[in-house]
């Protein structure tokens, strides 16, 4: 018999692959982006001043912060995102959103938003979705990684 406990978040690993998977092929050939990368911009997007330290965004990305900086480096070259050091602290350097970046974030949380409407529209009736959204909130309720 397996635990409960053990099925859901098995389910949830699962859900989030699949979704991931069916996002992956739309941002990269329509918004030439990542999953990833559309976290990190909407992370930046959500962070006061629109910048974070590398190391919070992986924290928040539960991501290393040598992924940070492998994923940084491109966005960085096409204007997406930037590099500011704080005044105070040479040794500190935040990523911030930059205008381009912006604009590429608003049209793929366009994407997104068909992605989820493809997702959950056919499936779910409003009740079953409102009831979902309050259970997951619970799961990530407090943490800096929540996006919502």
């Amino acid at each position: 018999m397996t635990d409960i406990s053990v099925t859901n978040a098995l389910r949830l690993l699962q859900a989030a692959e699949e979704l991931r998977a069916r996002l992956a092929g739309g941002f990269s050939s329509v918004h030439g982006l990542s999953v990833n990368e559309f976290f990190l911009l909407m992370h930046l997007e959500q962070a006061p001043l629109n910048r974070l330290p590398r190391v919070e965004l992986a924290k928040r990305m539960h991501i290393s912060a040598s992924t940070v900086t492998r994923m940084v480096a491109p966005m960085e070259k096409t204007g997406l995102v930037g590099r500011e050091v704080d005044a105070r602290d040479a040794r500190m350097t935040f990523v911030t959103l930059n205008d381009a970046g912006r604009l590429k974030l608003s049209e793929a949380q366009e994407t997104f938003a068909k992605y989820a409407g493809y997702t959950f529209e056919d499936r779910w009736s409003r009740e079953e979705k409102e009831n979902l959204s309050s259970l997951l909130y619970r799961l990530v309720a407090g943490s800096e990684a929540n996006l919502t």
